[in-house]
């Protein structure tokens, strides 16, 4: 049997990381069937296109996950993909809470002939087989011989073939310049930002979250070897490819277990499988000057911390009083004289949130070391506890928001400000944040450190804005390069300056450190 996977697109910009279940999966699949993959990010595709190309494809089974931004495209992906006559499975976080909905039970539509939920890792062998029989059940769900909800262990994690499959679709270089790009600084001609998993679960259960309601609150761990050897298969591929590679560790908590962390790091070193890495780390965690010189000295290059807000009132109503805001500055600065960087994310519309939150947010930030600061709006994910309380409360203005997904859009009324006040906050963050002055004086901040890291800030910058201005086209991508012309000018007349007086070998290293910021 042919099984497609397929993840749709997150229906705000291009997401420049494939999503790791569909690989996981692949290697989980059984021996005798063949498995195709299409992240709807780097291969776009309509209900028509899809329909299609199950049909062309003499596809048996389909398999979509989506997260619940995504899922009013997974919903309509399906159907077309079922009125063909194709089986569907449907799974992740958000059909885990809403299975009935996916299955038609709450009195709209079928969406899904069966729903995995939870972790799929036992539960989809099961399913591979049920469909080649054509014998389906509705719901699989990973239960133990009692009945009881059980957890995957992490101890024996499949191997993932990162040597064979085919990753053309996540080559973040265009093509027109693959073979120019493949014998400069090193070896251009593919970069990829591939994800991989060392462990999962959060036991810190904040309130709009739903990792601690999907992967528990129990952390459970890959063996240091197993992840080791991951990275030593991805580098030798990037290597032999003439290409570059980049991992994000998307654990929920990448250092949630210092000690663990640290020696796995410890060992990244020892067998010399550095790449260049970005992981999720609370800012609480980065107080540890060790865990700090590990992560820049075993590859780390960007690091996401999830901040939220500068209120420690709004911090503690949803959760998260474990983030001390008088420590950021700190945590950024300590990150920074390693050349670690940080990936700020901030959220507008809590409950003490007033008008003037993003210029108040703004002031802060300036006064830190170079990052990439994002601002989102809290928004209330089906079964958290922030659901069910703004629920209880009457505040929920749109109930089932997922299935008319407007990016950057809040369901539910703030307390302190207007939906449209919120709005207009989150649009000045990311207006004033990666304006050409601000990412001139971001790329300005780091004129003290090699071309390389005030390349690797820029170019991760023009990247990021597109998360909320989208650049969609050429036409857009001209208008923001023209805007930026003098900051642009400025790294073109160093970069000859540097190549012209410089060894090769030093540009090349140089080089290679504007890589993770595609991300």
């Amino acid at each position: 049997m042919r099984i497609l996977l397929y993840n749709p697109d997150n229906g705000v910009t291009r997401n420049f990381m494939p999503h790791l279940w569909m690989f996981l999966l692949q290697s989980l699949t059984p021996d005798g069937h063949e498995v195709v993959l299409i992240d709807g990010n780097a291969q776009p595709m309509d209900e028509a296109g899809i329909a299609r190309f199950v049909r062309e494809q003499n596809i048996g089974l389909v398999g979509i996950g989506a997260m619940t931004r995504m899922i009013a495209k997974a919903y309509r992906m399906a159907d077309a993909i079922r009125a063909v006559g194709v089986p569907v499975v449907m799974g992740g976080p958000h059909v885990t809470e809403e299975a009935d909905e996916a299955l038609g039970r709450n009195g709209g539509p079928r969406h899904a002939d069966a729903v995995a939920l939870g972790e799929a890792d036992e539960t989809w062998p099961k399913i591979v087989a049920d469909a080649a029989r054509g014998q389906l059940k509705d719901v699989y769900a990973p239960v133990d011989a009692f009945g009881q909800e059980s957890k995957p262990s992490l101890k024996e994690y499949p191997v993932i073939p990162w040597d064979k499959i085919n990753l053309d679709q996540f080559n973040l270089v265009p093509k027109m310049f693959k073979s120019t790009l493949q014998g400069i600084a090193g070896g251009w001609g593919t970069f990829r930002i591939i994800p991989m998993e060392s462990g999962r679960g959060c036991p810190y259960g904040c309130e709009f979250c739903t990792v601690t309601g999907f992967f528990g609150d129990s952390i459970r761990f890959r063996t240091n070897e197993s992840v080791v050897n991951e990275l030593l298969l991805l580098k030798a591929r990037a290597k032999s490819e003439g290409g570059q590679i980049a991992v994000f560790f998307i654990d929920d908590n990448f250092a949630i277990n210092i000690k663990r962390t640290k020696s796995l790091l410890r060992d990244i070193i020892a067998a010399d499988a550095q790449v260049f890495w970005v992981a999720q780390i609370s800012a609480n965690l980065l107080r540890d000057e060790e865990l700090v010189d590990l992560i820049a000295a075993s590859g780390g290059k960007w690091v996401f911390i999830g901040m939220e807000s500068i209120d420690p009132t709004n911090l503690a109503d949803v959760n998260k009083g474990f983030n001390k805001p008088g420590e950021y500055a700190a945590v950024l600065e300590r990150l920074a004289q390693r050349n670690v960087f940080a990936i700020t994310s901030f959220i507008f519309g809590m409950d003490n949130d007033t008008v003037g939150v993003a210029e108040r947010t703004l002031k802060e930030i300036r006064t830190w070391p170079a990052g990439l600061p994002i601002f989102g709006l809290l928004t209330p994910l089906p079964a958290t506890p922030l659901y069910k309380r703004l629920e209880a409360a009457g505040r929920l203005t749109r109930p089932k928001h997922w299935q008319e997904f407007i990016p950057f859009a809040m369901a539910h009324t703030p307390l302190k400000m207007t939906i449209e006040e919120a709005h207009a906050e989150v649009r000045k963050g990311w207006a004033n944040a990666y304006s050409p002055e601000a990412m001139a004086q971001a790329v300005d901040s780091l004129k003290d450190k090699e071309l390389g890291h005030r390349v690797n800030i820029f170019i991760a910058r023009m990247c990021f804005r597109g998360i909320y201005f989208p650049q969609m086209g050429p036409m857009a991508w001209l208008k923001l390069i023209y805007r930026n012309r003098r900051t642009i000018s400025s790294l073109v007349r160093e970069g000859f300056s540097t190549w012209r007086s410089r060894p090769v070998s030093r540009v090349t290293d140089e080089g290679l450190g504007t890589g993770v910021g595609a991300t």
